[in-house]
């Protein structure tokens, strides 16, 4: 790759990252955010070398395909860093508007060392030709078909459709690709909504108000200020949402088992309006310094943080708490469509996770008084980890009860458990269930 400075250069960056991805297993978001601590890149270089990076890894599979069409060379026999280049022109043909053909040829062309220049620029200047035409797969109702048109990788692809059915899952992998929109909770310990619509108005004029307590932004980037003065905090709906089932008092006792990063905790303190008792447990200690820390920022001043194995309750605060949520460690497969690299672990990897949520959901319910409530919930989409994991949990803790409850304008949940989809919902793929201790 040409040795210019990636400091200065948003596609020589965004090589750089992508190498990295490809050859390390970086995930995307700490790549991106070591790259630009050391960038000297405008604003706008910014925005398209974060827009290069992640695109390209949330996309790759059709890219691959889409190169494989295009060369004569079979793909894997391509050099690493030749087939990066390629990725990396031919997302910005395919799908990125703005950006000028010519320009996403020869500047891509212009990162890489002469020898390889002549294949880069044909296989793109091939694909101009053809008409940026994406091949699909002729037959529309498998796995392979979708893992093509979605960029995802067969397996999840066929895991997805045996989970909900073919047209289910198509809209999920859809919607991944749709991205959610970037949503903050107002911190009501520090202003009000009124006064934070205003105040947001003037650095992102494309705010609205979500909800009573939620506004939906054009970018994180653009509330930076506010979010450092603890006036809100970054928080998807559906984060928002299991907190809302938790319905926290002020002057109760409330423990979040797997708190981090803290988000869930801080809704709650809020909702508390710091009045009772709230542990933030993480069994992480390098993670409980960020919760305390933006917990100050924030003005929370009943929250304790402090590691500790959910598996295994504190003896001191068994059957004392009024509310416990169980935020369990998952697969994640609810929030592929910000963090693309979720996508590629495989499928393999997440069958064993049952087991665990179920030995965090039982530590977690010791901590539950008679008459308390209980919360689980994941941000994954896999009934293995949501309902099973649940209905284990009854068969095999009697005391415990499905406990009905409302989320305001969404709707009331008699159930007890509610899955929320990207698709139909617009948030993060995510699960809640709420139950009772019985007297």
């Amino acid at each position: 790759m040409n040795k210019e400075k990636t400091t200065e250069n948003p596609r020589a960056a965004a090589m750089a990252s992508l190498l990295a991805w490809e050859k390390e297993g970086r995930y995307a978001n700490l790549e991106i955010n070591a790259s630009l601590s050391n960038s000297k890149m405008s604003g706008a270089d910014r925005g398209l070398y974060t827009a290069l990076v992640y695109g390209v890894i949330e996309r790759a599979i059709t890219l691959d395909y889409t190169m494989a069409h295009l060369s004569a060379r079979p793909i894997e026999k391509i050099d690493e860093s030749v087939r990066c280049a390629i990725r990396l022109g031919l997302y910005q043909l395919a799908f990125m508007d703005r950006i000028p053909p010519h320009a996403a040829v020869s500047e891509t062309v212009a990162l890489m060392p002469k020898h390889t220049r002549g294949f880069i620029n044909a296989i793109l200047r091939t694909f101009l030709r053809e008409g940026c035409t994406i091949p699909l797969p002729k037959e529309e109702n498998n796995a392979e078909y979708l893992s093509v048109l979605y960029s995802t990788p067969t397996d999840l692809c066929r895991f997805f459709i045996d989970s909900y059915g073919l047209e289910k899952a198509g809209a999920i992998l859809e919607a991944f690709l749709r991205h959610t929109p970037v949503t903050v909770r107002v911190n009501t310990l520090k202003t009000t909504m009124d006064e934070a619509l205003s105040y947001l108005k003037d650095a992102d004029p494309e705010i609205s108000p979500l909800s009573d307590d939620m506004i939906t932004v054009s970018s994180a980037a653009n509330i930076a200020d506010g979010v450092k003065a603890g006036l809100f905090f970054v928080q998807d709906p559906a984060s928002r949402l299991a907190i809302r089932a938790l319905d926290p008092k002020p002057g109760e006792t409330v423990i979040d088992t797997c708190a981090a990063p803290g988000g869930k905790s801080f809704s709650a303190a809020i909702d508390m309006n710091n009045d009772g008792k709230l542990y933030s447990f993480d069994l992480h200690e390098n993670k409980i310094s960020l919760i305390r820390r933006t917990a100050g920022a924030l003005g929370i001043k009943n929250l304790t943080a402090e590691a500790q194995n959910a598996k295994n309750p504190r003896e001191e605060l068994i059957g004392t708490a009024d509310r416990v949520l169980c935020d369990a460690p998952c697969s994640g497969l609810g929030v592929i469509g910000k963090k693309p690299d979720i996508k590629y672990k495989p499928i393999s990897a997440i069958q064993s996770l049952p087991s665990v949520q179920y030995d965090v959901l039982k530590g977690a319910s010791l901590y539950v008084r008679p008459g308390g409530v209980l919360v689980y919930s994941t941000c994954t989409l896999n009934p293995k980890e949501n309902e099973e994991v649940v209905t284990r949990f009854l068969k095999e803790n009697p005391d415990f009860a499905p406990a009905p409850f409302s989320l305001g304008k969404i709707g009331d949940v008699p159930s007890g458990t509610r899955t929320f989809f990207p698709d139909a919902d617009g948030c993060d793929g995510f699960f809640i269930a709420k139950m009772i201790r019985k007297n």
